[in-house]
């Protein structure tokens, strides 16, 4: 073990392709997907500032993790009505309020994709990731960074995380977690019969109710750039929910992600007439979908009911391919949870470089998760968590 090594390198690009996706065996978030991420984010100029980290064993690359530096605003998980009590603060404190970090993980994705070669052993994971930890504190320090955040570690990498990390000083905060939809139907009949009756019986009307809506599965989306764009942004502004930087997508990402991922990617396409009133992203596993981005043109798609149309679709595709998971992210948890899905916790991880605020933080963070602060988890959606 004492061959091992960890470093951080500036960019996802600068990793081999095959070290990086060997240590994420048949993760559609691999290396090329966050190759165009960064990109994308670079040509942009977006806040975001994507990187890597990574293990090796005598110039072998045995673990990596994406990063990324922001300006993180501590009032970023106020959500609803504590959203104006975060902004006025801002605009009185924004000094006070906004810390730089280095972050393990990807605002372009809902977990992080820490992965370990395959050779590596339990003790060698573990060492692995103690020098992971180590070289980020480090390199916080270099840079003058105040805060090392590990986002959104799914419950077994938190299982095997946890340990390390608290020796190493941080702090536990509930993340949002992901809605997952376990398929183990025969055919659509068998999932329906899952649901609630008034579940169903809302399901049936809304789609007969849908009027003509014509669906296209496709992968290439030459000449759609724009609209799909458009209709992504005009459905975040309406969400209710701002997260900041953390879920602002950099312009042509979507065109990026799809010349990355090829087939692996799929734009379904709701078209009313001729025109184009929503699309999914869906990236494709071979055991999993993952429903990465919805965009909707309103009102056209509430007249159309084209939330439950695509919902439904998602579901006949999975069923089509024999793919047993649907994951439809982390937001709009009461239709989600309605139709059948269930809740994995997901967590982050953050310490700050000062002891005193670490200590301060520490004791706050049973109470700054934010998973407190969504609208619909908040109602008790929580509740059902998996």
């Amino acid at each position: 073990m004492n061959a091992l090594s960890a470093r951080t390198v500036d960019s996802v690009a600068a990793v081999e392709a095959a070290a990086w996706d060997a240590c994420l065996p048949g993760e559609a978030e691999c290396h090329a997907y966050y190759s165009a991420c960064e990109a994308t984010a670079s040509a942009s100029g977006v806040g975001l500032r994507m990187a890597a980290a990574i293990v090796e064993e005598r110039g072998r690359v045995v673990a990596v993790a994406p990063l990324f530096r922001l300006s993180y605003r501590l009032d970023t998980p106020l959500q609803g009505r504590l959203r104006g009590l975060g902004e006025a603060l801002f605009r009185r404190l924004p000094g006070l309020l906004t810390l730089k970090a280095l972050c393990v993980g990807s605002p372009y994705a809902e977990r992080c994709h820490l992965g370990f070669s395959p050779g590596l052993d339990a003790a060698g994971r573990a060492e692995a990731l103690r020098l992971l930890i180590a070289a980020l504190q480090r390199q916080a320090a270099a840079e003058g960074t105040q805060l090392v955040v590990w986002k959104d570690l799914a419950p077994a990498q938190e299982q095997e995380a946890a340990g390390p990390l608290a020796q190493a000083g941080f702090a536990r905060l509930a993340s949002l977690p992901v809605a997952v939809l376990d398929l183990p139907f025969r055919d659509e009949a068998g999932y329906l019969a899952s649901l609630s009756a008034a579940t169903r019986k809302d399901i049936r009307r809304k789609l007969a109710k849908a009027g003509a809506v014509r669906i296209e599965f496709r992968s290439d989306i030459a000449g759609l750039e724009a609209q799909i764009d458009a209709l992504y942004e005009s459905t975040r502004a309406r969400s209710g929910l701002d997260y900041g930087d953390l879920e602002v997508l950099p312009p042509g990402y979507f065109a990026a992600v799809a010349r990355a991922l090829g087939e692996r990617a799929v734009f379904v396409l709701y078209w009313i007439g001729p025109e184009l009133a929503a699309f999914n992203l869906l990236l494709l596993e071979a055991d999993r979908v993952v429903d990465k981005f919805l965009g909707m043109r309103y009102p056209l798609a509430r007249e159309h009911n084209l939330y439950v149309v695509s919902w439904m679709a998602n579901i006949r595709f999975c069923m089509a391919r024999g793919i047993g998971l649907f994951q439809s992210g982390q937001t709009a948890y009461a239709s989600k949870l309605r139709f059948g899905s269930r809740l994995v916790p997901s967590a982050i991880h953050v310490r700050h470089r000062s002891r005193p605020l670490q200590w301060a933080l520490r004791r706050a963070s049973p109470w700054l998760g934010f998973d407190r602060f969504d609208p619909d988890l908040a109602e008790g959606a929580g509740r059902k968590a998996a």
